[in-house]
């Protein structure tokens, strides 16, 4: 018998089907993939799993968990089984981490609550933990809080709070999704090592194919809530007997029609421009340390011109966008719009579209007045009809309805409000547009299709815009040119096809190297290859 046996589940939620018939199983040691677009059950079923589904669910079927099965159990019992004999790390370890205790006391928590350990004992444990995901306490100190921590850092203290007690199963919903290449690789690379040598079943969900190629051992493809398709991961990718699964593998490997690149005069300049942060002291008269996090960046953008930037985390990527964007200042060097110094006036010539569009809205206004915002920064706005008119033709642009903007950012998708998040962006016809991971969180087919939406638009309006992403296959797709930076200095530039294919500096050649890819097609599959309706 399998380590988890899932059979025949089905959940409703106030009498909503959302699973149907899913029939799933895991073995010990064994990595299993759950993919599929947003929506399509991922997440629920792992809830389900874990019997953390939201008020008003009703499931039916059986979940086995080494002979027990977890849906006849009380809360109680199913407490002791959380952390103990199942755990679960989530997508954004921020939200799971609790930002006023140190990550000391985070990990010895779960020690204490399931053996009873004492505090000692639990520190103890909860320092060995540590090291072994890679957090060895004379680098990282139990008391370090998360905010002091990089994104891979946190996450692997995530992973830490799930297996601090050896669970049988280890349940991973998106870990990776947010983190650039190298960190990505040191997750997956740390989590096969954890399954290995604690024989631990793994589930892991997350919308990667190329992430699951190379990871998993077996996949379940999701579709509206029940499983289309599964099997060994080479058997399940060499044929695709499903229409769903063949529309998954053509997204991931969709390339945008930018069209040509006319690029005229200069519009961004970056010259020489240095960044410093000063550093906590280490006893009381010590003198001050700083951290360079931009080192004599140069650069340029002319009009029309699409560049991409990449880098991993920590290279200096969001300081330099604050810094264009007029948010942070700069000990050295300058930045200039069209000639002129970045300041209140040429930020007003610029927008961005951010990672999370969820977390850039205000919930409590409706979509009209969240799309017009950058109205309030110009002399001159549009004001009542006009204004009116301005958003509807914003949101006609992106391909919503106008109507769409009378209803609040909760109606929406995940892609609906990341084109209302551009819709936002364009609507003062701004002369650089910067993309900060505008696409990283998205499914394929809903990237696929907000990446179309970016391309199409350039090709009307002729965008000139910075595309910052951890994904080199985005950044391929939607950049003529490309920065690569690396400790606050940009190591390599050039055409985007050249310096992927061809990279020249070590730096951008390990990252290449990171990132996961999708095997290749058999001859004639991929035209083959169309969405699902």
């Amino acid at each position: 018998m399998s380590l988890l046996d899932i059979h025949a589940l089905d959940v409703a939620i106030h009498g909503t089907p959302v699973l149907s018939d899913v029939c799933l199983s895991i073995g010990a040691g064994e990595i299993v993939a759950l993919t599929g677009e947003s929506g399509s059950g991922k997440s629920m079923t792992a809830l389900a799993t874990m019997g953390l589904l939201p008020d008003g669910a009703e499931a039916r079927g059986a979940v086995m968990l080494d002979g027990t099965d977890l849906l006849t159990l009380p809360e109680a019992q199913l407490c002791a089984h959380r952390g103990q004999s199942m755990g679960m790390v989530f997508q954004e370890p921020m939200t799971a981490l609790n930002p006023v205790q140190s990550i000391g006391a985070q990990v010895a928590e779960t020690i204490r609550i399931h053996t009873g350990a004492t505090r000692a004992e639990a520190k103890t444990r909860a320092a060995e933990v540590l090291t072994r995901v890679g957090l060895p306490p004379d680098r990282f100190p139990l008391y370090s809080y998360p905010h002091a921590l990089s994104g891979g850092q946190r996450q692997r203290v995530g992973i830490a709070m799930a297996i601090a007690l050896r669970p049988k199963l280890l349940i991973a919903d998106e870990p990776t999704t947010a983190l650039d290449v190298t960190t990505q690789a040191q997750i997956l690379d740390l989590l096969r090592g954890l399954v290995q040598d604690f024989d631990m079943g793994l589930m892991m969900i997350t919308h990667d194919l190329a992430v699951v190629s190379r990871f998993a051992d077996r996949i379940a493809v999701m579709q509206r809530g029940r499983i289309v398709e599964q099997g060994p991961t080479t058997e399940v990718f060499a044929r695709r007997r499903h229409a769903y699964t063949r529309s998954l593998f053509a997204a991931s490997r969709h390339r945008a029609d930018l069209g040509p690149a006319r690029p005229g005069a200069p519009l961004l300049t970056v010259e020489n421009v240095r960044r410093d942060y000063a550093l906590p002291r280490t006893r009381l008269f010590a003198p001050r340390r700083h951290h360079r996090a931009l080192a004599d960046v140069s650069f340029a953008i002319r009009r029309g011109e699409r560049v991409g930037l990449v880098g991993e985390s920590g290279s200096g990527k969001s300081t330099l966008t604050r810094a264009i964007l007029g948010l942070e200042p700069v000990q050295a060097g300058r930045i200039t719009l069209d000639g002129a110094p970045v300041g209140p006036e040429t930020t007003r010539r610029m927008q961005v579209v951010f990672q999370d569009p969820y977390a850039s809205f205000n919930p409590r206004h409706r979509v009209a007045r969240l799309v017009a915002e950058p109205f309030h920064a110009l002399a001159n706005a549009p004001r009542g009809a006009d204004r009116s008119r301005a958003v509807a033709e914003a949101l006609t642009s992106v391909g919503l309805e106008p109507e769409a903007a009378e209803r609040y950012i909760h109606a929406f998708s995940g892609g609906q409000r990341q084109r209302i998040a551009i819709a936002r962006a364009l609507i003062t016809r701004p002369e650089l547009v910067i993309f900060d991971e505008a696409v990283s969180a998205l499914d394929v087919r809903v990237r696929a299709q907000i990446l179309d939406l970016i391309a199409g638009l350039t090709r009307q309006h002729g965008l000139t815009y910075l595309f910052i992403s951890h994904d080199l296959s985005v950044v391929r797709s939607v950049t003529d040119r490309v920065l690569v930076l690396k400790d606050g200095r940009i190591v390599e530039e050039g055409p985007t096809a050249q310096v992927l294919e061809t990279p020249r500096h070590p730096y951008t050649q390990a990252l290449i190297a990171a990132a996961p890819r999708l095997p290749d097609l058999p001859d004639g599959e991929a035209d083959a290859a169309s969405p699902a309706p």
